[in-house]
């Protein structure tokens, strides 16, 4: 989501022709999340409004989705909007927030035919427009009797305020500290029958986390692409799947 050091962004050599036959004999990641990393970076290096960057995304996060689904991956992430993004200009702030919403207008219909159900993990605060949460409410609606795949949008989300909302939430409840453990936590979080992302994608070449799904990513695997977002295609997707099918997931333990 930080978008403000330049890098190559140039796309990797081995991902042009990829196909989802490529990889699809090996183990596939059960849910995957991305950081949607760049499009400020795409826009300024043509000399165009951040807003356009922002825009071109659209179809980058089309693309991925498709690559999922060709895949036959359940489960997908995608940080939108995180708690921090209201430190950006006002303008663009107001921007992301009507984007968003054009977007759910345009693109729900078609995600629901093809048999995507549509979720939203954040803080529903009055910072968040209403009109914005009533095509959210609308687009949950629309697919909630989806299962194919489940396409999550991380708005106005963080990864410590989930967890500060949980452990709220238990102690509103009454719950004893000595019942506050790892399991009461979980069932208190945004979504908690999203199963924890196998894999991690982070476009445009930072190497960070940038408070993505603190509790839930414990041991996924990371994968940092220099593509910058806008230009991320699914072929990127099956790569970055290609490099999860080459680790050695040992959870603490020896394989």
């Amino acid at each position: 989501m930080d978008d403000d050091v330049n890098r190559s962004g140039a796309p990797r050599d081995d991902v042009a022709g990829l196909t989802a036959g490529d990889v699809a004999g090996g183990p596939l990641p059960v849910h995957v999340a991305c950081v949607m990393d760049g499009n400020g970076r795409w826009a300024s290096r043509r000399g165009l409004p951040r807003t356009e960057g922002h825009a071109a995304g659209e179809e980058a996060l089309l693309d991925a989705v498709e690559g999922a689904l060709e895949l036959g991956i359940p489960w997908i992430t995608m940080y939108a909007f995180s708690t921090e993004n209201w430190k950006r200009p006002a303008d663009e702030v107001r921007y992301l927030m009507g984007f968003n919403e054009s977007l759910l207008m345009r693109r729900r219909d078609e995600l629901n035919e093809k048999g995507v159900r549509i979720r939203f993990a954040g803080r529903r605060d009055w910072r968040v427009p209403k009109r914005v949460l009533r095509r959210m409410d609308e687009s949950i609606e629309l697919t909630k009797g989806n299962r194919r795949c489940t396409l999550t949008m991380a708005f106005n989300y963080g990864g410590r305020a989930e967890i500060v909302d949980a452990v709220q939430a238990l102690v509103a409840a009454g719950t004893p500290a000595s019942k506050i453990t790892e399991k009461a936590i979980r069932a208190h979080l945004y979504f908690p029958d999203h199963p924890d992302p196998d894999l991690v994608v982070r476009t445009s070449g930072e190497h960070r986390i940038s408070n993505f799904l603190l509790w839930q990513i414990a041991y996924s695997e990371l994968v940092f692409d220099d593509v910058l977002w806008p230009d991320f295609r699914r072929q990127n997707l099956f790569a970055a799947v290609r490099d999860f099918q080459q680790r050695q997931r040992r959870y603490g333990g020896v394989t």
